[in-house]
């Protein structure tokens, strides 16, 4: 529909665990310079989706704790276009707050004239001219069909730590869009390889389309609660009510979008990228994105290194001079902050995020004494 009013939401509430020391409460890893040496994560998220949507229709769902970080991060943005979730919900609440607000600063246009785009922050996407292509479609998709649009990314290996989209015919012949059969959930290793040789599967990007209209419609049967905490909250937002909005979302469930809504939803598309894609969400995600030194070395910052293969090496202490020397290491990670100090093996970095929950109880333990 040619009168829609187009946004855009980049999810960014993760706090980013796997990648200590770098990432903290107060600096996620959507705020560091993970994948570009010269943007952050969440710099590379707007950029891409600009100016597809304008600037002041793209809002960044975070949590109330990290929203000042990100409104003082220098953004392009309006600093009320970041929305501080009140307390943690998962994506369905994120994603019903931001309907709320979006119905709350648009009372006067019909929900069937606003599509939504939802993005995340802690993607690494290549050929950003192809990813807006894709996103440009997908936006028309949910404008033309009564349908959520999602985009799915063809794998190029049998991932265990995706979940998956079956896909179905095309909508119609003409069109881009699939029908989806069904989401999955992440598999084990047989699995994958029996999902990548079906050829119909696809690795979920966690982005999705729709128009506010539909959202609300699918919404009401999969998840009533979520339903009606929407217009509750909405309601209380344009009355200047926060405490009241806070209340009402304290008392929604902590599920994800796709429990709570997409697998209950008969009624969704997927497009299928064409553009490079990845997920960030520990550190061996750099070596897909930065570039190998001769000894298959990923390094960023101020190493010496003797007789050392296939490490992912980030030295950020940010004291000029301070060397890092690693010798005689295979396929581990080493990452040196003002934080701390990290080695893992690299098929490990699943787990850093364990440092941080024994750095947690450490800290509360000695705060107790």
């Amino acid at each position: 529909m040619s009168d829609a009013k187009r946004f855009a939401v980049i999810m960014a509430g993760g706090s980013g665990e796997r990648f200590w020391p770098l990432s903290s409460e107060a600096k996620p890893k959507q705020l560091l310079r993970l994948t570009s040496e010269h943007e952050t994560l969440l710099e590379e998220a707007l950029k891409r989706i600009v100016p597809l949507v304008p600037e002041e229709s793209v809002f960044v769902a975070t949590s109330e704790a990290l929203a000042p970080a990100i409104r003082e991060a220098g953004l392009p943005l309006p600093a009320d276009n970041v929305l501080g979730e009140p307390m943690r919900r998962n994506t369905a609440g994120c994603l019903s707050w931001v309907a709320a607000e979006v119905l709350a600063r648009n009372g006067e246009v019909d929900p069937a004239n606003i599509t939504i785009g939802v993005l995340t922050a802690d993607h690494r996407i290549g050929e950003p001219d192809k990813f807006r292509e894709t996103v440009r479609r997908a936006m028309e998709a949910a404008e033309h069909f009564d349908s959520l649009v999602t985009i799915g990314i063809p794998p190029t290996r049998p991932d265990t730590g995706y979940g998956y989209i079956e896909a179905g015919e095309k909508a119609q012949p003409e069109d881009h869009a699939h029908s989806v059969l069904r989401f999955r959930e992440k598999p084990d290793q047989a699995q994958a390889e029996a999902f990548l040789q079906a050829g119909n599967f696809y690795w979920n990007s966690g982005m999705f389309f729709w128009r506010l209209e539909v959202f609300l419609r699918e919404l009401e049967s999969a998840s009533p609660p979520h339903f009606a905490a929407i217009h509750a909250i909405a309601d209380a937002l344009r009355k200047g009510d926060t405490d009241r909005a806070k209340e009402l979302f304290g008392e929604l469930p902590d599920i994800s979008i796709d429990y709570a809504l997409l697998e209950k939803c008969p009624h969704v598309l997927m497009l299928e990228a064409d553009f490079s894609w990845d997920d960030v969400g520990s550190w061996d995600a750099l070596e897909r994105s930065r570039t190998r030194d001769e000894h298959g070395n990923v390094k960023v910052g101020d190493f010496a290194l003797v007789d050392t293969e296939n490490c992912i090496l980030v030295n950020q202490t940010e004291k000029p001079g301070v060397t890092v020397g690693v010798v005689g290491l295979r396929d581990v990670v080493v990452v040196a902050s003002p934080e701390g100090i990290l080695v893992a093996a690299k098929d490990r970095v699943q787990d850093v995020r364990q440092i941080v929950q024994l750095k947690k109880l450490a800290e509360e333990a000695r705060s107790s004494k």
